[in-house]
C-alpha cells in the first residue's frame, strides 16, 4: 500500500487524544490517505512510544514548574527541547511534507524553519489560543518585555506559516491584521464537538448525582485563573445564602492551576454540601453528569483572551441538549446563539440569578436545549468543519480527500 503525505503535528499543553481537536485532526488526516506522526507530552501512563488507530506517537515527560512567568518559560525552554529532540527522530523514518504546530505556545515555528530548510516541509499553525492575551488577562499589562515578547512570538508563527488554521473569525481576523497574514492564506476551523459521541443519554441518568436536591447544574473544563470557576463558587453563595436556594447541587468537572484554590473557596464558604468538585473524570462520569444536568455552566468573565475565544465547554454543553449560562462574549454568542442566557460580564451576582431564573423556567429549558443540538448537528459539528481543514492540506500537498469517505471513517 503506497502511503499519502506525511503529517508531523506538535503539540505541547495537551497530548492525543486527550486533545479532542488535535485527535479529531489526526483522525481526518489518517481517513484521507495521510500518513500522520504527532510529537507531543506523555499523559498518564503513556510509554514514549505507540501508535494509536494508526497515528505514530512520540512523547516526552511533561515538566510544568508552575503558573509564574519564570514557571513558563522554564516550561517552554524544555518542551522546545524535548520536542526538537522527538522530531528529529521522527524524521529517520522519512522526511515530513507538513507540519502542524499547535498552540499555546507559539515557539515552534523555528523546528518548522528547520524542516523547510532540509526538507522543504509547509508549515500549517494550528492557532488554539491567543498567548498574548492569555499573559495579559493572567498577570495584566501590555507594556512589560513578556508581553512584547509573546506578540514577537506570534507574529513570527503567524508569518513564517504557510498556512494558518483559526478556531473562529475572531482569531482569523489577528492573523490578518495584527500579523499580516493575507485573507486567503488563514482558514477558520472550529473545534466542533461529535453528536455522535457527546449526546444525552436517558440510560446514564442518575438521579443520585442530584445528591438529595431537585436540581443540578454542571461545569467541565480547565479550572485556571482565567477560566471563572471561582465565579461559579461565589454564585453558588449568592444563591444558597442570599437567594435561600438549597435546591440546586453544582458538580463541577476539570482540574487545572486553579483547582486547590476554589475548593478551597468553597470550603471557606461552608459549601461543601452544594458544590462537589471531581476532579478529572472518565467519560462514563461526564456522560452520567451532563445527562442529569439541567443546565450548563460557561462562567469565563470577560477579558482580553475569553471575549474572543472560542469555549469548547459551551458546545459540548448544547451537545447534550443543556442549556447554558454565560457572560455576554464575543464568540460565546457566535457559537451559542440562542442556546445560551448572556450575563452582565463578571457581574456574580446576576450570574447567580441566571442560574435561578433558568431552572424555574422548565419550558425555556427545553426549548434552548433543543436549539443547542439542533446548532451542533447542523452547523458546529466536527463533520462540517473537517472539510475546510482537510482542503488546506490537499491544496498544500496535492493530495486528493475523499471528505464523504472521511467523515464515515471517522464517525462524523
Amino acid at each position: 500500500m503506497v502511503s499519502g503525505p506525511r503529517v508531523l503535528i506538535i503539540i505541547q499543553n495537551l497530548w492525543v487524544p486527550f486533545d479532542r481537536r488535535v485527535w479529531l485532526e489526526c483522525q481526518a488526516l489518517v481517513a484521507s490517505g495521510y500518513d500522520v506522526t504527532v510529537v507531543c507530552p506523555k499523559g498518564p501512563g503513556d510509554p514514549a512510544y505507540q501508535v494509536i488507530d494508526g497515528v505514530t506517537v512520540h512523547q516526552y515527560k511533561a515538566y510544568s514548574p508552575g503558573g509564574s512567568k519564570v514557571g513558563f518559560v522554564a516550561e517552554y525552554a524544555y518542551s522546545f527541547l524535548a520536542t526538537l529532540r522527538l522530531v528529529l527522530r521522527a524524521r529517520k523514518a522519512g522526511t515530513f511534507d507538513v507540519l502542524q504546530a499547535c498552540n499555546p505556545p507559539d515557539i515552534f515555528w523555528p523546528i518548522a524553519m528547520l524542516l523547510r530548510r532540509l526538507d522543504r516541509t509547509k508549515f500549517v499553525f494550528d492557532h488554539h489560543d491567543l498567548c498574548p492575551e492569555l499573559f495579559q488577562s493572567r498577570f495584566g499589562g501590555t507594556t512589560s518585555l513578556p508581553y512584547k515578547g509573546l506578540r514577537f512570538l506570534e507574529r513570527m508563527t503567524h508569518r513564517k506559516a504557510d498556512h494558518v488554521t483559526s478556531t473562529n473569525d475572531s482569531y482569523r481576523r489577528i492573523a490578518i491584521t495584527r500579523s499580516g497574514k493575507a485573507n486567503h492564506d488563514v482558514t477558520v476551523v472550529r473545534t466542533g464537538p461529535d453528536p455522535d459521541r457527546l449526546r444525552r443519554d436517558p440510560s446514564a441518568v442518575d438521579d443520585k448525582l442530584r445528591r438529595g436536591r431537585r436540581y443540578l447544574v454542571t461545569y467541565i473544563g480547565v479550572m485556571g485563573p482565567q477560566d471563572g470557576v471561582d465565579i461559579v463558587v461565589r454564585a453558588a453563595d449568592h444563591i444558597v445564602n442570599n437567594l435561600g436556594r438549597t435546591d440546586i447541587a453544582f458538580t463541577l468537572m476539570g482540574g487545572g492551576d486553579s483547582f486547590e484554590e476554589v475548593v478551597a473557596l468553597r470550603d471557606e464558604l461552608g459549601l461543601g454540601d452544594h458544590i462537589e468538585f471531581t476532579g478529572r473524570v472518565p467519560d462514563e462520569t461526564v456522560r452520567a453528569v451532563m445527562s442529569t444536568a439541567d443546565a450548563g455552566l460557561s462562567p469565563d468573565p470577560k477579558n482580553p483572551l475569553n471575549d474572543v475565544s472560542t469555549m469548547n465547554k459551551t458546545m459540548e454543553y448544547m451537545a447534550f441538549e443543556l442549556p447554558v449560562v454565560a457572560f455576554d462574549l464575543i464568540e460565546t454568542k457566535v457559537s451559542a446563539e440562542d442556546a445560551a442566557v448572556y450575563v452582565e460580564p463578571n457581574d456574580v451576582a446576576k450570574y447567580g440569578q441566571a442560574i435561578v431564573d433558568l431552572l424555574d423556567d422548565e419550558v425555556r429549558r427545553r426549548r434552548m436545549g433543543r436549539l443547542g443540538r439542533e446548532r451542533v448537528e447542523q452547523v458546529l459539528a466536527w463533520k462540517h468543519q473537517q472539510r475546510a481543514y482537510l482542503e488546506v492540506y490537499d491544496g498544500l500537498t496535492g493530495h486528493v480527500s475523499e471528505i464523504g469517505d472521511v467523515a464515515r471513517a471517522t464517525g462524523s
